[in-house]
């Protein structure tokens, strides 16, 4: 099937996941929309964020979309079920493949979540992981400033350092083995994170796990494009671009890329 993939993100973070889908799936067609207009979504209510989602996901499908990933941490875990509902198409958000890598991996039980403050006081990531395994215990931590460090490209600096040092400090003696990056920036951080937390933790990236589902959904379903030339990437945002094209090298690898300005809902 020629459509292509359509994702979005409350702004430039869910490029880490479509770097992941890229490098996974690098026939597929891409448009990308980032709410640039309404970033941040973690400190937002559930209702603003579920009618962000519907008319993300409005504007994509006037795209002609075949499948949709909600690359937004804090989406998926308000809206991923509100916007199935709504909407005919496979979606896919970055939540639920998280946690089954991190259900899969740990070996004491004990599970560690990062991410912003509207994912983590959702509490969407334990519930899914307990839905898997009840007995594994969480430990959930709200890591607000790892955007920005992301965003400014501090991710390995001393006040990255510093940051991931306060914030983490107290998993080192949780007895988590494992820890979800409950965030599509923080892969950004992974050494600084890895460091903070200890050589014997596992980090789960959920963007790369988010790459695996849409494959494997696609697979499934025999949509996978058949080739007819080098894959096509889009990329919309709903404020002024220049920002994201410079952000979207340090997220993509050095890729460059254009993007379009365009109105959303009430962006």
């Amino acid at each position: 099937m020629q459509k292509a993939i359509g994702i979005f993100d409350s702004g430039i973070g869910g490029l880490t996941v479509l770097k992941e889908l890229a490098a996974a799936l690098p026939l597929e067609n891409t448009i990308y929309l980032g709410d640039t207009a309404r970033v941040p979504y973690g400190i937002r209510s559930a209702e603003t964020v579920t009618r962000y989602s519907f008319e993300n996901t409005q504007f994509l499908l006037a795209q002609e979309i075949k499948m949709l990933i909600v690359a937004c941490n804090t989406a998926s875990a308000i809206s991923l079920d509100a916007v199935k509902k709504e909407f005919p198409l496979p979606v896919i958000g970055v939540l639920e493949p998280g946690a089954r890598a991190a259900a899969a991996a740990t070996r004491t039980r004990k599970i560690g979540i990062i991410g912003t403050e509207a994912t983590i006081g959702s509490g969407a990531y334990e519930r899914a992981i307990r839905k898997l395994d009840p007995d594994i215990e969480v430990f959930s931590k709200a890591c607000p400033l790892f955007v920005p460090l992301a965003e400014e490209g501090w991710t390995e600096n001393d006040v990255a350092v510093l940051v991931a040092e306060r914030y983490l400090a107290s998993f080192r003696t949780s007895g988590i083995d494992t820890l979800v990056l409950g965030c599509t920036h923080y892969p950004l951080l992974k050494k600084v994170i890895g460091k903070a937390v200890g050589p014997d933790i596992t980090l789960i990236d959920s963007a790369t796990e988010t790459a695996k589902e849409v494959a494997s959904v696609l697979d499934k379903l025999k949509w996978q494009r058949p080739g007819g030339g080098p894959a096509v990437r889009k990329y919309f945002v709903t404020d002024t671009p220049t920002r994201f094209e410079n952000l979207g090298k340090l997220f993509l690898g050095d890729t460059l890329l254009t993007a379009e300005q365009v109105k959303v809902g009430g962006a």
